[in-house]
């Protein structure tokens, strides 16, 4: 295997820590509330701790990427995410979860910009959406295998070893990258060249890019919004609908392997022009199964229908705006557009267990709860709608 592919698979690894420690927190609850017989609401700010340091970490220190040279951003925030990830499981009050979640979601934040960034340099530029979204589907997967083992490592080492095995795994990783990255940028077909031109952190709003800017933050961060109040809810959702806690452990799986299918299947159509269409059905499917989880009761082989087509829509389609952005902007200033893109849809991701907390407390149906979610992404639909309009007046 070449060194740029090599680099992508471990990209590709690190996209899947993203979506296991984000799906971390969310798994474990239900065994937190049993143990520390807390109310389920009240964990909505170690939920919600993870995306304001994704945020904070996205808009300040990973711009310095474009600046200073990504590798020893991606290196440096992996070994501050397996720290972080690890002081989590010795967590023994509320507090400390936020205070451990907030460190997590800070590196994160600085690490994903870069890695987003160093795969639009590797990538084919004919393929550049479909590469983006690839190695982001990483996320989707990390999330379902996070769903899958939960109930096996609980059994072996209680809800601590969820957060343990995924520190000891990135602290391997962020080994192997530092001496497999080049301290040089990468591009594609090129593994070592001379860095790319520095981008300013606030190059994205500047005018060439505004318009691009704005439609692109909007856009990412409506969706995240609805990702993060159903993901981080979804385990307590399901247990409301009376399935097991094991069960609803793996059928966040089925959520996050819609995410998957979905994100890959509109960056398809996003690399041959047709990227509007597929975000109307992706988004129009899951409005349906909103509408027709009342109907699951606790039928696990429909609510797994349900979530993939659910999670088509509010998993998928967030990695679909990453790969379609790869288009609105030029590498030098990349980072710093995903970067701003990620920190101000913290502010939305940050509002969804907060709304869905609040949606809990009142004793919110699953299917109310659902429907909720409807509106933001009816909202996305009519931003996917106008992204052609922006790319041309960007081209221009």
């Amino acid at each position: 295997m070449d060194r740029p592919r090599l680099i992508l698979s471990l990209f590709f690894m690190v996209m899947m820590i993203d979506g296991y420690d984000l799906a971390a927190m969310p798994l474990a609850l239900p065994y937190l509330v049993q143990e520390m017989d807390i109310a389920p609401s009240a964990f909505s700010g170690a939920l919600s701790a993870v995306l304001a340091g994704l945020g904070a970490g996205a808009l300040f220190i990973g711009p310095l990427g474009d600046r200073f040279g990504r590798r020893v951003l991606i290196v440096g925030s992996l070994s501050l995410i397996a720290a972080a990830t690890i002081g989590t499981a010795f967590s023994s009050t509320l507090v400390e979860f936020v205070l451990w979640r907030f460190l997590t979601g800070l590196a994160l934040g600085s690490c994903l910009p870069n890695v987003t960034a160093c795969t639009a340099a590797l990538a084919s530029p004919a393929r550049k959406a479909a590469t983006v979204a690839l190695i982001s589907a990483g996320i989707s997967i990390g999330a379902i295998t996070a769903g899958l083992i939960t109930p096996l490592l609980v059994r072996l080492g209680g809800w601590e070893l969820i957060f343990h095995a995924a520190g000891v795994f990135i602290l391997i990783l962020a080994v192997v990258l530092f001496f497999v990255m080049p301290r040089n940028e990468t591009t594609h077909n090129q593994t070592e060249s001379a860095p790319a031109t520095r981008g300013s952190i606030l190059a994205p709003l500047s005018a060439p890019y505004l318009p691009a800017t704005a439609l692109f933050v909007a856009f990412y961060t409506l969706n995240v919004f609805v990702l993060y109040m159903i993901v981080s809810w979804l385990p307590h959702l399901l247990t409301e609908a009376q399935l097991s806690l094991e069960a609803s452990s793996q059928l966040t799986a089925f959520f996050q392997g819609g995410g998957l299918a979905g994100g890959l299947a509109i960056s398809w159509f996003i690399d041959r022009g047709r990227g509007v269409f597929a975000f109307a059905m992706v988004y129009g499917l899951a409005i349906a199964a909103f509408f027709a989880v009342g109907a699951a009761g606790a039928n696990g082989a429909l609510w797994a229908g349900l979530l993939v087509i659910i999670g088509a829509g509010a998993s998928g389609a967030p990695l679909a705006i990453m790969a379609l952005s790869a288009s609105f902007y030029p590498q030098h200033v990349y980072s710093a557009a995903i970067g701003l893109a990620v920190a101000v849809g913290r502010l939305g991701a940050i509002a969804g267990p907060l709304v869905g907390g609040a949606l809990v407390a009142r004793n919110y149906s699953p299917q109310a709860f659902f429907l909720v979610c409807a509106a933001p992404l009816l909202g996305c639909m009519a931003l996917a709608a106008l992204s052609p309009r922006v790319k041309k007046a960007n081209a221009a």
